[in-house]
């Protein structure tokens, strides 16, 4: 659920009028920041994938030219100056920003009058990013609170080639021919997209949570990504665990690091690299964190059916799924993080519901709980299945494919997670 635009602390309504903090130049998948970023934490982010439309047309693989793209994203924390990451991680030649806004959401593709801040890039008002690089905009002074909409909008005068996207967004961004990245309403923007193009995150500091290092990363495939849920009403289960956090006086930033039919231990030519591969990319470059919450094997269990999307991937047994989650653990320890492992949901009634899937992932599950192997565990099986037939989904909570939950269905999800264990 949003909470209104216009509600935002006295506190932070003055702008900030300190020397912009300057940004690094482009920086690589590994994550090197400089000192000075101690200071900087995730307040949204989005997984990067290549060029692909497995699900119907988006603006990927055509990329762009003389086009302005304005996106809006929900921050969960909350500062006085932020910066915005673009990534070009799977471009096939250097992408050029020719320049870059950021301002308050009012509605739709308009935006606020009077917060519109003109994005640069060390101290530049363009940007060229290599192929497989990444680039962090300077700070802008701009206050925001958490659960407050931005708005990004990119000019890309010259041609991008095949664009880094995240394919499945439950949000609208919105494209307009020409030079429109200054402009309050949003009547040029006629063309409208269910992905994110080469936005993957939004970084705050200042204000009274700068010291804070508690932020929560969710990381799985659709159902971390929201898949199911209302488009354009923020109600994933990691934006109701935010809000649930809230609610209770315990508010951290969650990051959503969910890709819909990501693999543990497959690559797939339209849902990224497998999650022992791009976990450190993802997940690990995060600042401001300490936990991870880890949904994700389905894909491994169904992909190698007909039905998987793009066509079936290898089969992958339940040890070698178990072998998988060991690494991310790994991963996520020696970089000091919690780890919560949470169970596979029901698919009885799904497209992947077979003898031998309901057997791995009952399988996977059971490992889950008893293992030992995370620091703490939630059982999202139990929590949105049907108590009469507990292989299936709740009605209540079911999106309608048996697979995905709905909107209630995330919100049961959030609510699964014991907060004392995060």
């Amino acid at each position: 659920m949003r909470t209104s635009n216009t509600l935002r602390r006295a506190a932070l309504a003055l702008l900030t009028t300190g020397t912009l903090a300057l940004a690094p130049t482009a920086l690589a998948d590994t994550g090197h920041h400089a000192s000075h970023d101690q200071a900087w934490r995730g307040a949204w982010a989005a997984s990067p994938q290549s060029a692909t439309a497995p699900f119907g047309p988006n603006w990927s693989q055509q990329g762009f030219d003389d086009h302005t793209v304005r996106q809006v994203v929900r921050v969960t924390a909350a500062g006085t100056r932020a910066r915005i990451e673009l990534t070009n991680r799977y471009g096939t030649g250097p992408l050029r920003i020719t320049g870059a806004t950021v301002a308050r959401t009012a509605e739709g593709s308009a935006v606020e009058p009077g917060s519109v801040r003109t994005l640069r890039f060390g101290h530049r008002p363009s940007v060229t990013i290599p192929a497989g690089e990444t680039f962090l905009s300077d700070a802008v002074n701009l206050p925001v609170e958490a659960f407050e909409q931005l708005t990004v909008t990119l000019y890309l005068a010259d041609p991008t080639g095949p664009a880094t996207f995240h394919s499945f967004s439950s949000a609208t961004s919105y494209r307009a021919a020409g030079d429109h990245r200054a402009d309050l309403s949003g009547a040029a923007f006629r063309e409208t997209s269910s992905s994110w193009y080469f936005l993957s995150g939004v970084e705050v500091t200042g204000g009274r949570d700068t010291a804070r290092r508690d932020g929560i990363v969710t990381f799985g495939d659709s159902i971390t990504d929201g898949v199911g849920s209302t488009t354009d009403t923020d109600n994933r289960y990691p934006d109701e665990l935010a809000e649930r956090l809230a609610a209770t006086g315990r508010s951290r930033a969650v990051l959503n690091h969910g890709i819909a039919g990501n693999e543990v231990v497959n690559d797939t030519t339209w849902a990224g690299e497998k999650a022992v591969a791009r976990f450190r990319k993802d997940v690990l470059t995060e600042k401001g964190v300490s936990t991870v919450i880890l949904l994700e094997g389905i894909n491994d269990i169904g992909g190698s059916g007909p039905t998987f999307p793009g066509g079936p991937t290898p089969e992958v047994s339940v040890n070698q799924l178990i072998q998988g989650h060991r690494t991310l653990i790994r991963q996520a320890h020696a970089k000091g993080l919690k780890v919560v492992g949470a169970t596979l949901t029901p698919i009885k009634g799904s497209f992947y519901d077979t003898p031998v899937n309901e057997a791995k992932r009952e399988a996977f599950n059971a490992w889950v709980r008893t293992s030992g192997a995370y620091d703490a565990v939630v059982d999202f099986d139990r929590a949105v299945a049907d108590p009469a037939d507990p292989d299936r989904i709740l009605p209540a909570y079911d999106s309608g494919d048996h697979l995905h939950p709905g909107d209630a269905g995330y919100t049961a999800m959030a609510e699964a997670l014991d907060l004392d264990e995060l």
